[in-house]
């Protein structure tokens, strides 16, 4: 026969059972949708604005986003720029051309 002390003490474990697990699973559910920084720059396309952000940019701050968003721009404009242009610029940055401003 199971004593009132018995009986307690397996409606704790089982509680305390149910409630790591749950908490377990929420953590696990919670990291599977996040990313990261570097995952957002990959995402980001011509298409992306400040207003309409790849999926994977919609976790960070309005701030890591805008400067991801900034990033891109800057390096797609280097991108389109001539060879000739991009290492005048270059020279500008730092005093040689070395590839310092190379949009990549």
């Amino acid at each position: 026969m199971l004593t009132p002390s018995v009986l307690g003490g397996t409606m704790r474990t089982r509680t305390t059972t149910a409630a790591i697990t749950a908490a377990l699973l929420l953590a696990a559910l919670s990291g599977c949708s996040s990313y990261s920084v570097e995952d957002c720059q990959r995402a980001i396309t011509d298409k992306s604005t400040a207003d309409s952000r790849p999926t994977e940019c919609e976790d960070l701050s309005q701030k890591d986003y805008d400067d991801a968003l900034l990033d891109w721009a800057v390096k797609n404009s280097l991108k389109k720029m001539d060879k000739k242009d991009q290492d005048t610029l270059d020279y500008f940055d730092d005093g040689s051309i070395n590839d310092s401003i190379d949009g990549g």
